[in-house]
């Protein structure tokens, strides 16, 4: 689910379209990658990957990306995922950085929502391997839950008075997601000043800057 492009682009909200491109035995897989923000406007970029597998209870897998599409946030970086084997099961970890391509002054509000958006996708994620429930369907509910909880909390403005509407208002936003629907609070996030990656592969461009970001962990 994580390794496989098809598969991959369906849970994660960070990507629209995943290719990998053809390589040789023993190198780097190098892939290309796009996200939709608009109907017809689509932002691409490419990428390199290595993963390893030495130790059976603790994979990783390390990559470097980039993207010359002058509307892109992310201008290069790089990051890696870990599978750790427990006894519960597998911890799912990540981190990266990136270097900003709106400059730093948008990114006050761009590395929250991506932040936001690894999140809600690795919780995505374990909802499909441990319930069944598809990306898409957790997507509708996850929509459909956010249409209720805004109709409610309108409903409650217009005819409540101001400290009972108030009141719906905090509920609507403080109450967790149903078991079913995604939510990014379900991750475990922590700063962390350790270095993103000591991968020997380049990014199509030139390397990333590694900015600081949480490291997250789902299981």
């Amino acid at each position: 689910m994580t390794q496989t492009p098809d598969q991959h682009q369906r849970w994660d909200l960070r990507f629209t379209e995943i290719d990998y491109l053809p390589r040789a035995d023993g190198e780097p897989q190098w892939f290309r990658y796009a996200v939709r923000l608009l109907p017809g406007l689509v932002i691409t970029g490419a990428g390199v990957a290595a993963g390893d597998r030495l130790d059976p209870d603790d994979r990783t897998s390390a990559l470097r990306f980039a993207s010359a599409h002058p509307l892109s946030p992310i201008r290069s970086g790089s990051g890696y995922w870990r599978y750790v084997q427990t006894p519960d099961g597998v911890r799912f970890l990540t981190r990266y950085g990136y270097r900003p391509g709106w400059g730093r002054a948008v990114d006050l509000v761009f590395r929250p929502l991506i932040g936001w958006a690894t999140a809600w996708s690795f919780d995505r994620l374990r909802l499909w391997l441990e319930t069944g429930r598809t990306p898409e369907r957790s997507l509708w509910q996850a929509l459909a839950e956010v249409c209720v909880r805004v109709l409610v909390t309108t409903t409650a403005t217009a005819l409540a008075p101001p400290p009972a509407a108030l009141l719906v208002a905090a509920l609507a936003v403080l109450l967790p997601p149903l078991p079913g629907t995604p939510a990014a609070r379900r991750c475990l996030r922590r700063p962390t000043s350790r270095p993103i990656s000591r991968a020997t592969i380049r990014p199509p461009d030139r390397q990333a800057a590694t900015a600081p970001l949480p490291e997250l962990e789902t299981r």
